[in-house]
């Protein structure tokens, strides 16, 4: 008869003459029933892809180009754009589908925005990509919530949330603190206690099989994803066993100063400037590829108010002579605005012959078409960025109903991603758009 394993079942093993042990997830058997090249070494500098999401869309009628195609001119809530015009690609016309389901207002868009899925989906289209291009840097993403909170919307499945963090002080440390190893210091040595590490993981591999026999069918899966996420540790740990390859443009930034973490637009603004930077000298220094900044705005407001960019979404009155909410105008100016900045320290971080921008695309998302109402139609997209070379720029694209997960195919196919077919129901979709695809 096959003994089904205890909660207190351990995977044990041999390293250096002493015995391991490598405890388990949480499993459902444990549970009721309730329950450019490189010079020095030939190697092509890497692509990298960045998630911008900034939920309450933009104002109805001010962002969408008269033009179609290239050559586009921006509209007015997205002339701040106009110094990356020629590398945007922005696509009118989108929308979510609830195929009748209740309507989650900032839940349910956002799961299909980045799972492509209603409800709990499965690992976000960043995750995938970073499956794709990010082996054998140190971070397989890294995630940020400007508003200060611990607000991710990366998530590796179901279950699995990738947390964010809202310091730049305490990012720059997890980046550059004890750990970071510089790729153009001369003098490597390996440090023991990381080899200690990877021993141990290793030690227990040959345990694995014979646990899985046991195990029901949900459980084998659960263990599956527990050990991919131990591999990834492991495979982590062979990386920091071996020197790095020299990268010239690598340099640590050093630590700037911090303005208050938290929902105020004025700290907002300082910090995403810092975040940025820490994110160019970390894509620079190959620790990551895949970035994800959630802009967050239920709580953001200005220094000295209470109103909120949330509260002015539903609360404020349209303006008789400008035929739209002047305050939440001013919120989403001022988001534009952070995000071009952004760009701009991207663009601004020298590497060969260009910048690290030249090798990234950024993926802007939001929520809703109107925040006022809700809407799930017309919603805002645009693509900034060419990925090296592996998108096409300066278009504006309408898509008129077609399902908002058209894009995110498309960006996760050109990043190498091997699918077909993303999303479920309506938002299912098998359709590129292929004029973005060099």
């Amino acid at each position: 008869m096959t003994r089904i394993p205890s909660r207190r079942t351990v995977l044990r093993g041999a390293f250096q003459g002493a015995t391991v042990a490598v405890g388990l997830p949480l499993l459902d058997c444990f549970l009721n029933g309730n329950g450019t090249a490189i010079a020095a070494t030939g190697a092509q500098l890497p692509v990298r892809f960045g998630h911008w999401f900034q939920a309450l869309g933009l104002n109805p009628g001010m962002w969408v180009p008269e033009k179609t195609g290239a050559g586009y001119t921006n509209n007015i809530q997205l002339k701040v754009m106009d110094p990356f015009r020629d590398r945007t690609n922005i696509f009118s016309g989108l929308r979510y589908f609830l195929d009748g389901r209740p309507h989650e207002t900032h839940t349910s868009s956002v799961q299909i925005a980045t799972t492509g899925i209603y409800g709990a989906g499965g690992a976000s289209f960043d995750s995938n990509i970073a499956d794709s291009i990010s082996k054998g840097t140190r971070f397989r993403s890294l995630e940020i919530a400007l508003a200060g909170r611990s607000q991710s919307l990366s998530r590796r499945s179901a279950t699995v949330i990738n947390p964010a963090e809202g310091s730049p002080a305490a990012l720059y440390t997890r980046i550059f603190g004890p750990d970071f190893r510089d790729p153009n210091v001369a003098d490597f040595k390996p440090d023991p206690v990381i080899m200690a590490r990877q021993s141990v993981l290793s030690s227990v591999a040959d345990r694995r099989q014979d646990l899985t026999k046991r195990l029901g069918a949900a459980d084998r899966i659960r263990l599956d994803e527990y050990f991919t996420g131990l591999r990834e540790i492991e495979q982590t740990l062979a990386l920091e066993l071996k020197p790095p390859a020299p990268l010239p443009a690598c340099g640590v930034p050093t630590a700037g100063q911090e303005a208050k973490v938290g929902s105020v637009v004025e700290d907002i603004t300082v910090n995403s400037k810092l975040f940025a930077g820490l994110l160019a000298s970390a894509m620079a220094c190959d620790q990551t590829r895949v970035f994800n900044i959630n802009v967050g705005s239920v709580g953001i407001r200005r220094g000295g108010s209470t109103f909120t960019w949330h509260t002015a979404t539903h609360e404020e009155s349209v303006d008789e002579k400008l035929g739209y909410q002047k305050e939440v105008f001013a919120f989403l100016s001022w988001a534009n605005v952070t995000f071009v900045e952004f760009l701009k320290v991207l663009s601004s971080m020298k590497e060969g012959d260009g910048t690290v921008f030249d090798r990234t695309m950024v993926l802007w998302q939001t929520d809703h078409g109107d925040a006022r109402t809700h809407s799930l139609e017309n919603v805002p997209l645009m693509t900034v960025g060419n990925a090296g070379g592996r998108f096409k720029t300066g278009m504006h694209i309408a898509a008129s109903g077609d399902p908002y997960t058209r894009v995110g195919l498309t960006v996760q196919q050109a990043f190498g991603v091997p699918m077909n077919t993303w999303g479920d129901r309506s938002n299912k979709t098998t359709k590129t758009f292929t004029e973005i695809l060099a």
